[in-house]
């Protein structure tokens, strides 16, 4: 996307507030002061067997960009492609977890597009509204602040042993239930709770992820290892190296970035470098206001932890046990 940067200098579009300067969870343009559009779109291949569950998963997974930057979703947009021949059984459940999940976040599909292509993949374009003055992007986290992530890590690892028909069915379900769970309650606390920064953990991991938020903050994270949630699983497969291909290329690009106790094993640097699919929100936040948070959490049914602290730097993650 770089190159676009110059056919749209940010000087001649001083209503988009958040586009190609910066990389983040959605685009967002002012409309008035206190409104602005938030705009994002993502889609892909099945990562659980079952079809609902699949458009579920993906429905949640593109609403996640919407609340990672603080705002709420109002309409979405179907994108699927679909092979020919396999029928409009699985496309009908596919669809219908999609817009079940997307009429439990409060909005509604507004139409959609297809395509024929050999393998299924589904998403969501999604437009949301946010006041200005609430929005959240990556950067703005601040030295003394407490990293909080919602949700336990480990889908990746999960869903591999799952395509490689390895996965027990407990911890598949777990891991079902994990991405399909909206992170619209975490979010909507994060912003009452007046959050600095705020990302959503995806494809390129918890250490990629946290290495765009801090590097766009001007800051190092301290990671601590010590109160991680992982889901049920996750830590065995990982023992077994049933990990998706994506591992290897986040851990390439950002691992120049993470510097590793000598106490924190290749099993937990390598499922920090997991490719995560609707994961939890990384969530910056003053230290006076971060106990509440956590608790509101919690009673709000979310599987927050503590993941670490912000220090004054240049977007190095240093990991402890």
């Amino acid at each position: 996307m770089r190159p676009l940067a110059g056919i749209f200098p940010i000087e001649q579009y001083p209503d988009l507030l958040v586009g190609l300067a910066q990389p983040d969870d959605a685009a967002v343009y002012a409309l008035t002061p206190d409104r602005a559009i938030v705009s994002t779109v993502d889609f892909f291949p099945p990562v659980v067997d079952n079809p609902y569950d699949f458009g579920a998963i993906a429905a949640a997974n593109a609403l996640s960009d919407i609340y990672a930057m603080g705002a709420e979703p109002i309409f979405a947009i179907n994108l699927v492609a679909y092979p020919d021949g396999l029928g409009m059984e699985m496309l009908t459940e596919i669809l219908r977890g999609g817009a079940e999940k997307v009429r439990e976040a409060g909005a509604v599909i507004a139409g959609g597009h297809t395509v024929t292509d050999r393998e299924p993949k589904y998403g969501l374009a999604i437009t949301g509204l946010v006041d200005p003055a609430k929005l959240l992007t990556k950067g703005g986290a601040l030295p003394g602040d407490v990293l909080l992530l919602t949700k336990p890590l480990g889908t990746g690892v999960v869903t591999t042993a799952l395509k490689r028909e390895q996965a027990d069915a407990a911890d598949v379900e777990a891991a079902v239930a994990s991405m399909s769970r909206l992170n619209r309650d975490a979010a909507r606390l994060a912003v009452a709770a007046g959050a600095h920064a705020m990302t959503d953990v995806t494809g390129y991991g918890f250490l990629g992820h946290g290495h765009e938020m801090a590097h766009l903050s001007g800051a190092d994270f301290e990671i601590s290892l010590r109160g991680f949630r992982w889901l049920p699983g996750a830590v065995r497969y990982a023992e077994q190296e049933i990990f998706a291909g994506g591992l290897e290329r986040n851990r390439a690009y950002f691992g120049e970035w993470a510097d590793f106790a000598e106490e924190v094993g290749e099993v937990e640097q390598s499922l920090l470098f997991d490719p995560q699919t609707s994961g939890g929100l990384l969530i910056a936040v003053a230290p006076d206001a971060a106990g509440a948070l956590l608790v509101a959490l919690d009673d709000a049914g979310e599987a927050a932890f503590i993941a670490g602290q912000v220090r004054a730097g240049g977007g190095r993650l240093q990991v402890t046990a």
